[in-house]
């Protein structure tokens, strides 16, 4: 549930019409889904390997630290903080309000929608505070809840409505080959972001029974489930709108549901996809603040953000994660984070796939190996690049600012650093101190 929940948000019910955009065929448009499964498959291999490395808490922090430097695994959580994850939050909830609106009636002005993002942020930061075990089961009601949806999203286009086009070759076009491949590249952006997510899981490592073994389990049959639910939410979407109308038509699930039920069924899908952002807001509240807690404890932040309440929870991080997100949410509109925040989070999966290289040449044990290694882990890393290259020449702007924010972690390491060595000095000093004035007692 966490692995699917951390995949399924809003970008299944928005994207296809963003990649229908950059891609103009139907078996391209769909093989852009097919594709953004095998990439996410390779990672969820690599990750399976990785996660059997260690059962701390953390994830890619813990993997980039052991495997290269505390610096690396220190920009790493800057930027899952400052970017990717919060970056990636503000937009769903941002999403949900909006689907809110439309569900209840509600006018969509920017006070309302401001007032939604804030008041389920909050909900969700306050629901995770109380413990692990409460957002567990939020988590578990909303993914049951969402996968309900896009069932009766898949089972209504594919049998009440009549389909509205093929799925011919592509036809050859005056475009060069260049062009076609950052086309398809650039498609492949709001896939990947759709796709992202599954390695939150394993920040909860410390927090699961037997991870070794339950969290590369849970990775490849998460990730496997998802590559059926979006082929399939996007072969109804192309087959009832077809690749023109779907390119101009914003929001893709409700108009399948129009067409094949109604207003009733616009009205379904609304509640679907606000459950399904829920459901996303709820798995990152839940997952992500166990890096900033794995950062603090190293003494490379806030040491507040190490300690945990009552219920055994790092309350004060995962109230930061919700803080943040919000300001981000009120100050950007979602193609702006979409675009910010796969540069950055793309840039860190080929990192931490490079992790399994250190990991195998120090021969550390691990339970799990990943099949057709190191050809399979290069294509994962090749396939990063590629996204990361498609993503800062169809967006520098954007692109660079998320680079930027990610590079300037690296002062803030040197900053922390320093005072965790400050810290660690003045500590010895007082070890040695306490044995002399004993003596001379």
């Amino acid at each position: 549930m966490i692995v699917m929940g951390g995949i399924i948000g809003s970008g299944i019910f928005i994207n296809p019409y963003v990649v229908a955009q950059q891609v103009h065929s139907a078996l391209l448009i769909v093989g852009a889904w097919v594709a953004g499964g095998f990439i996410a498959l390779a990672g969820a291999f690599i990750y399976a390997e990785l996660s059997s490395y260690t059962s701390l808490s953390g994830g890619q922090y813990i993997y980039l630290r052991d495997a290269f430097h505390p610096a690396l695994a220190f920009i790493y959580g800057w930027s899952l903080l400052l970017v990717t994850q919060t970056g990636g939050m503000a937009a769903v909830a941002v999403t949900f309000a909006r689907y809110a609106c439309d569900v209840t009636g509600v006018a969509a002005n920017e006070q309302t929608i401001a007032s939604l993002t804030g008041f389920v942020l909050l909900a969700l930061t306050v629901v995770n505070c109380i413990g692990v075990r409460a957002g567990g089961t939020t988590q578990n009601l909303f993914m049951v809840l969402k996968l309900f949806g896009i069932a009766l999203l898949v089972f209504a286009g594919l049998l009440m409505v009549k389909p509205a086009s093929v799925f011919p070759a592509p036809v050859a076009s005056s475009a060069n080959t260049w062009n076609a491949i950052t086309a398809f590249g650039a498609a492949l952006i709001p896939v990947q972001f759709a796709y992202g997510g599954w390695q939150t899981a394993c920040f909860v490592a410390g927090e699961v029974r037997r991870p070794e073994k339950t969290l590369p389990r849970a990775l490849l049959l998460g990730i496997a489930g998802v590559i059926v639910v979006y082929v399939s939410v996007n072969f109804v979407c192309v087959r009832v709108l077809g690749p023109a109308t779907l390119s101009h038509t914003a929001t893709p699930a409700s108009a399948v549901m129009q067409i094949a039920l109604g207003r009733t069924g616009a009205k379904l899908i609304g509640i679907a996809i606000a459950i399904s952002t829920l459901g996303f807001l709820s798995q990152s509240m839940l997952t992500a603040p166990r890096v900033y807690f794995a950062m603090a404890e190293d003494g490379l932040f806030f040491r507040s953000l190490a300690r945990l309440n009552g219920a055994r929870v790092p309350a004060v991080a995962i109230a930061l994660q919700g803080a943040l997100a919000l300001i981000i949410a009120l100050s950007g509109r979602y193609e702006q984070i979409l675009n910010y925040v796969v540069s950055v989070d793309v840039v860190f999966f080929g990192l931490s796939a490079a992790c399994l290289f250190a990991f195998r040449r120090r021969k550390v044990p691990s339970s799990f190996r990943v099949p057709g290694h190191p050809f399979t882990t290069l294509f994962f890393i090749a396939a990063c690049s590629w996204l990361v290259f498609s993503t800062v020449a169809r967006y520098p702007a954007n692109s660079l600012i998320g680079l930027g924010i990610m590079l300037s972690g690296f002062p803030m390491y040197l900053f922390w650093n320093a005072r965790a060595s400050r810290a660690r000095a003045a500590a010895s000093d007082q070890g040695l101190a306490r044995p002399a004035q004993s003596g001379s007692d």
